[in-house]
């Protein structure tokens, strides 16, 4: 297997909050009493040493991007970030021009903190919006107000950040297209760089899952989705990604990494890894329990594990992430991302552009407005294939 070693980004993982959303599957924990922010600290920096001293080639390459997600990584004061992200500059190349990102909730940032994390080394915001119907909120299990999304947004403008992200969703409880559309225009109001927009899925093992809300049918979520992406495109908001829209020069770096098959290290409670390194590519994941991580730090034990991904199951890995993006990537990408020959999903291609799910380039992997719409049925194609 020869692989062109692709980009390389960081995630970092805390994964406290104050308070567990009743739809939310992340490995994110509520806060009780004190953070152990110090022993976390350590934790992560000590676990991005075992992470590199396993794959030591990723010493050689600088840092594409990094991105903070949890739970709630703002619950870390900037003093905090900034010793994480010192350490990791210390032990990898970290361009000036690198994306930062921090995930935040608009209910849990004091007044004046963001020039804090713009000094740390922070140059990108996503708030985790969600509505701005209170209402909606409050059936969502979120703490905080439209009103404080309003002030911490432009708290964050005031400090001079340039790139912020609203996350918002759609087809909330008993939401109507209206209401779906509301919450569109008052995210534009607050004119952030990018935006992403999603359908509330019940997932398993979530409260949500357990007790069901009224949720609008598929057709209304359907509406709305496209009602919404023809409100944010009128406002110069392109959509690039399946949930994802931005302006022009403002795609999230690190994401686009993951979509394009790119490599990452992942630390921190729960965090995930994927990397190319001698001819293969492994998939890493660390112990999700943060009280079993810090134990595994105190002990100075393995934080998780490593395990190749097979070949067989990397074209599906590949398109997974790949037909998520409207333009799709450069067909060549296959090959050099996961070693493999063209001719490994020829047959499963030329099935898919049959069907109309593919664009008819030769030299693209993209979905067609049509595979847009059933891209799981898209994706699946790409399974290993079984001999009946």
């Amino acid at each position: 297997m020869s692989l062109i070693a692709p980009p390389l980004s960081l995630y970092i993982h805390i994964p406290w909050c104050v308070k567990k959303c009743p739809y939310c599957d992340f490995n994110s924990h509520a806060q009780n009493g004190a953070l152990p922010v110090e022993e976390y600290v350590a934790a992560l920096l000590a676990d991005l040493d075992r992470d590199l001293a396993a794959f030591a080639q990723a010493r050689q390459r600088p840092l594409h991007s990094i991105f903070f997600g949890g739970g709630t990584p703002s619950l870390f004061a900037p003093d905090a970030i900034a010793r994480i992200l010192e350490g990791v500059g210390a032990r990898l190349d970290l361009p000036r021009e690198a994306e930062v990102t921090l995930e935040t909730n608009p209910g849990t940032v004091e007044h004046g903190r963001f020039d804090g994390y713009l000094g740390a080394g922070v140059n990108r915001i996503s708030f985790g919006v969600q509505s701005f119907d209170d209402d909606k909120l409050r059936r969502l299990g979120r703490i905080h107000s439209a009103t404080e999304v309003d002030r911490a947004v432009k708290s964050a403008q005031d400090a001079g950040y340039a790139n912020i992200n609203l996350d918002l969703m759609y087809a909330l409880p008993e939401q109507s297209l209206a209401g779906a559309l509301d919450d569109v225009e008052r995210a534009l109001a607050l004119q952030p760089t990018h935006v992403s927009h999603y359908q509330l899925t019940l997932e398993p093992n979530t409260l949500f899952a357990l007790r069901p809300p009224p949720l609008p049918d598929e057709d209304s979520a359907w509406d709305m989705q496209e009602a919404c992406q023809a409100r944010l495109a009128a406002a110069g908001y392109a959509q690039y990604e399946v949930s994802a829209y931005a302006q022009e020069g403002r795609r999230c770096v690190h994401n686009l990494n993951y979509w394009a098959f790119g490599d990452y290290l992942g630390i921190g409670a729960g965090a995930h890894g994927k990397l190319s390194c001698d001819g293969r590519i492994v998939r890493t994941s660390k112990v999700k329990l943060p009280r079993s991580y810090l134990e595994r730090a105190a002990r100075r034990e393995a934080f998780g594990s490593v395990a190749d991904v097979a070949p067989d199951d990397l074209p599906f890995e590949f398109m997974m992430n790949a037909l998520r993006l409207n333009d799709g990537v450069e067909a060549a990408s296959f090959t050099e991302r996961t070693g493999l020959a063209a001719d490994a999903i020829a047959t499963r291609l030329q099935r898919a552009r049959v069907r109309a799910w593919l664009l008819d380039d030769p030299a693209r992997l993209a979905p067609s407005e049509l595979g847009r719409r059933y891209l799981n049925d898209v994706v699946a194609s790409f399974l290993p294939e079984t001999s009946s």
